[in-house]
């Protein structure tokens, strides 16, 4: 069945209502949420559901929401689910954010600020050009957008009020679910995957229109305590031991080459992403990173046998390592159930979407719910340039991503039949 067409701008209102609300996590603390401003935009987001007519509403002492569209259709038909998060980054602020809307799109720079002279441009975003004759939402240059992931949910939401109000769109049960604390790693953490109770279920956590996913990095994060100590620096020749030369040696023993800025697609790194040092103590604070599962491992044994390897070299223990594992590769838990990937290819070519299959660089609550028990691919949600001043997205992918929402619900009806 052709879909019905999308209202854009009830879309574009929705879109906006929910990146105004300040919803930033922080790691720093020990709360679910992290940050009582979620409660803002979770509350709200449980109202709409209510109010647009979905069944078995629920909001738990988390911030976790569910809900229910029950099946119109007189078959079995598996339960389904949609998931999308939101939290926005720590990363940058998303306080008082102020989208602007650019219609009609040729190609050109766009003035974020002119004030602060910050220009989205195409010389450096190259993805920009995509979009030429379509209408872009971008920040004013002092916030983060907040399209990851409140298009994700935006999406979801506008689908299922889409199926509500056309009946004649054939679905079995589809789950919803709405979770806080994404970006801070913790997103999984206290979902209920058996009262969500869905045989699969999707991300709406991607990017670029077309993007369908379901690998992802192994994760580890690694600290490495380097111990000095302390003496007067007049007096400190054979006495001193200054943690933070010592930790140098470690961040050089490690291959230059397999960091972040140096790796794509399938390739794993290591990433230093913070030093807190004197003379008496310094902390190396590392992602590890590999989609690999023995790589994964032989990169966890690699940074062990540097620390042991210098502390013999000066027989003393200088350096002290924790890892810890974050997540796992999705890969695993979804291949045995390759079905839910191809029926989210095939609703993305019945719309006229070229499906982009590749890897994800990094992590997703998808991945961590497939080790729970609940497989789960990730869509396009259809933002660019995540966690920063120069997020944008285009409205047209988020239209196509709630069609595809849509259309995964009728065929996963249809081919059960």
């Amino acid at each position: 069945m052709k879909l019905k067409m999308i209202n854009k701008q009830q879309l574009i209102d929705r879109f906006i209502s929910y990146v105004t609300i300040d919803t930033e996590s922080d790691p720093n603390s020990d709360t679910t949420p992290s940050t009582t401003k979620q409660w803002d935009l979770a509350n709200k987001l449980a109202d709409e559901l209510k109010a647009m007519g979905m069944s078995d509403v629920s909001i738990d002492d988390n911030a976790y929401i569910m809900a229910t569209l029950p099946s119109n259709v007189d078959h079995d038909v598996p339960v389904i689910g949609f998931i999308s998060h939101f939290d926005t980054t720590p990363d940058y602020t998303g306080a008082n954010v102020k989208p602007q809307i650019v219609e009609n799109y040729q190609g050109q720079d766009l003035v974020l600020n002119a004030e602060e002279n910050i220009v989205l441009s195409p010389d450096y975003f190259e993805d920009l050009l995509l979009y030429k004759g379509q209408t872009l939402i971008t920040t004013d240059g002092t916030t983060l957008l907040g399209a990851d992931d409140k298009a994700g949910i935006t999406e979801i939401m506008e689908a299922m009020k889409h199926l509500i109000n056309n009946p004649e769109i054939k679905h079995g049960t589809i789950k919803v679910g709405f979770t806080p604390d994404e970006e801070i790693g913790r997103g999984a953490h206290k979902f209920d995957v058996q009262k969500f109770g869905a045989d699969w279920a999707y991300t709406m956590d991607g990017s670029q229109i077309g993007e369908l996913e379901y690998e992802n990095f192994n994760a580890a994060g690694a600290v490495v305590k380097v111990n000095g100590k302390i003496v007067h620096p007049g007096y400190a020749k054979g006495k001193m031991v200054n943690s933070m030369y010592y930790a140098s040696e470690f961040v050089n023993a490690l291959p230059k080459h397999e960091t972040p800025e140096h790796t794509e697609g399938y390739e794993g790194f290591f990433h230093l992403y913070a030093v807190n040092g004197e003379v008496e103590s310094t902390k190396l604070e590392y992602i590890i990173r590999d989609h690999d599962k023995d790589k994964f491992e032989a990169r966890k044994s690699l940074m062990q046998k540097i620390a042991i390897d210098l502390n013999n070299k000066y027989g003393k223990p200088v350096f002290e390592i924790e890892i810890k594992d974050q997540y796992y590769n999705m890969k695993e838990k979804v291949e045995p159930v390759m079905h839910i990937v191809d029926i989210a290819e095939e609703a993305m070519k019945a719309l006229d979407i070229t499906p982009l299959i590749k890897p994800i660089r990094g992590g997703t609550d998808g991945s961590q719910l497939s080790y729970m028990g609940l497989p789960c691919p990730n869509i396009f949600a259809g933002g660019h340039n995540f966690h920063g001043r120069y997020e944008y997205v285009p409205v047209e992918s988020m239209i196509k991503a709630t069609e595809v929402i849509c259309k995964i619900a009728e065929l996963t009806a249809d081919n059960y039949k």
